[in-house]
């Protein structure tokens, strides 16, 4: 029979009808003169109860947990409703149970919260069953919906690109696919459809977009997978100012039409202010009062020698993080969070406690470092942070790296348990970034985007006299301090695209092997491009405030990149590598 609709859709709108419906047996209840039974599929629950003295009573004796049924009955108000379900109102007197299937009983129960994520992950399909999951899946399918709509609107075309393409190693590394009839030879899986949409760009197809599988084979942190999905654009004839408007617009309206959220105002910062200020190029504005104050210059001739030598290296850097005095730290809390900013390489956190600010001293200050700084040092601390009495001041001094990567994670972990974060959402702009970074290991610039990645126009001579100083026509929006998307205006004019090649030490033979078929074609009459890249599972993840985005991921990897569920990455019999031309490993 066919199904009248799902089970949590059945509402008071049903009351007197009788209706079909089809799922998953929750949860049953013998109360002895009847049996409840929750009927489960992927928009809910809904009651059904059996009366006595009927078959229908007979077959819900039957029922186990996670059995497939059939259930036909009249609905009527629920004489105790249940608030907290969407179905709460009514409930289902059956008078047809069929058991289309049976269930053995399962290794974890559907909706235990209690369950690890491993055995999570190892019986992902009773997972998925889950309320949770369900609505995590649930609502990625309807942000999907939102973004392919509003590119439907904008006139973008969703274009396929390839999944076997050619190994270009100038970014993560490539997961590789030998080929069978060209034994020796390999594709690669895409990190991105980077110079395929450029391609397009030159092909004349103006506005692109597709929604894509990417793969970097990379070393995994936690939130990290080695396949994830891209909300991928790319347009001819836009500035950049007019693709950030359009994925500015994008964004609103996904949350707009999938929470109902209206997103506040979208500022701007360089990276050289969110570096400064923030130590991090995706700030958590929801921190915004928390900001680095930098005291390099005014304590290169203290006399504490942590800060001493850190002022008085190139690459050094001292800033102070200061709390309010609602904040309270105890030593053993101090030490605690010592031990945690060294996991980012800081050799220790010193601090200072106002008691009173009016007094620069050991009299008015706290803290074991108080002894070597003078009374003028302590004085411009006080004055350059505007301490007030019972703050505390948090201080970073070392390499300007490691300064930033610690006191960055330091402001976002205190922040956030201390509960100092203002406002639910806050996105922004990140924009201006470097063009390059340098290697030491490699002895030569790298691309900090992509190879592609135009400078900006007054930057184009330093290209060859000053790579370190060239900034990028590169953006990235944030959110609530994870980065949800990044582009770039591209190079494409052969002779700037030479200049950036010889900044990172790429010969023209190197050049033309590695991205040839890219090359060849801007020749042929490339618009003005650019575009920007969107990470789906990110902003799944954020939206459904997801610990992890494993969370809004079907059949995620771990963070060794195993698959549970199938057992993947996995060996292969001897005769499939023998036609793919590779050796056994003995």
């Amino acid at each position: 029979m066919q199904r009248s609709n799902y089970c949590g859709l059945i509402t008071s709108e049903y009351l007197g009808q009788t209706v079909t419906v089809k799922g998953w047996v929750h949860r049953r209840r013998d109360l002895g003169g009847l049996i409840f039974f929750d009927l489960r599929d992927r928009e809910g629950l809904v009651q059904i109860v059996a009366e006595p003295n009927t078959q229908c009573f007979v077959n819900a004796n039957e029922l186990k947990n996670e059995y497939v049924v059939e259930v036909t009955g009249l609905v009527r108000s629920r004489p105790n409703p249940n608030k907290e379900l969407k179905t709460g109102a009514i409930e289902i007197i059956a008078n047809e149970i069929t058991i289309l299937n049976i269930a053995v009983q399962t290794p974890i129960l559907v909706d235990d919260e209690n369950v690890s994520e491993m055995n999570r992950l190892t019986h992902r399909i009773i997972d998925l069953r889950g309320q949770k999951m369900r609505n995590n899946i649930m609502l990625r399918t309807k942000l999907s919906r939102e973004i392919r709509r509003f590119l439907d609107d904008e006139g973008f075309l969703d274009i396929e690109t390839p999944f076997l393409t050619r190994s270009t190693p100038e970014g993560a590394r490539d997961f590789l696919v030998p080929s069978r009839v060209h034994k020796g030879s390999f594709y690669a899986l895409p990190q991105s459809p980077q110079l395929f949409k450029q391609l397009l760009m030159v092909a004349g197809f103006d506005r692109y977009y597709q929604i894509v599988r990417c793969f970097r084979d990379e070393d995994l942190r936690a939130d990290r997978q080695p396949e994830f999905t891209q909300v991928d654009i790319e347009t001819s004839f836009l500035t950049e100012m007019e693709i950030r408007d359009m994925a500015e617009r994008l964004i609103r309206r996904a949350f707009k039409n999938v929470l109902d959220v209206e997103l506040p105002e979208f500022p701007v910062m360089t990276y050289a202010d969110a570096m400064y200020y923030y130590g991090s190029d995706k700030p958590d504005l929801r921190l915004e009062d928390l900001k680095f104050i930098d005291l390099t210059t005014e304590l290169k001739e203290c006399g504490f020698k942590v800060f001493n030598e850190a002022a008085n290296r190139s690459d050094g850097r001292i800033v102070a993080l200061k709390f309010p005095a609602s904040v309270t730290l105890s030593r053993k809390e101090l030490d605690e969070l010592t031990k945690f900013v060294g996991i980012y390489g800081a050799k220790g956190l010193p601090y200072i406690k106002v008691n009173d600010a009016s007094k620069p001293s050991d009299e008015g200050l706290q803290s074991p470092v108080v002894k070597f700084l003078s009374s003028e040092e302590l004085a411009t601390i006080i004055e350059k942070t505007n301490a007030q009495n019972g703050e505390i001041i948090l201080f970073g001094a070392d390499k300007a790296k490691v300064v930033n990567e610690a006191m960055g994670a330091l402001r976002l972990k205190l922040g956030h348990e201390k509960g100092l974060a203002n406002g639910e959402w806050k996105p922004m702009w990140v924009v201006d970034f470097p063009m390059f970074e340098y290697d030491e290991e490699e002895d030569r610039y790298v691309a900090c985007h992509h190879p592609f990645t135009s400078p900006k126009d007054e930057h184009i001579d330093k290209l060859t006299t000053n790579p370190a100083e060239c900034l990028a026509k590169a953006y990235d929006i944030v959110l609530n301090g994870w980065e949800l998307g990044g582009g770039s205006i591209r190079i494409y004019q052969s002779d700037i695209q030479s200049k950036v090649f010889d900044a990172l030490k790429i010969s023209k033979d190197e050049a033309q092997n590695k991205f040839g078929f890219l090359l060849d074609n801007l020749q042929f009459g490339a618009p003005p491009h650019g575009g920007i890249a969107f990470g789906l599972d990110r902003i799944a993840s954020m939206m459904c405030k997801a610990e992890s985005i494993r969370d809004v991921i079907a059949f995620p990897k771990t963070t060794k990149g195993q698959c549970l569920l199938t057992n993947a990455p996995n060996s292969v019999d001897d005769k499939q590598l023998t036609d793919l031309g590779i050796a056994k490993l003995v």
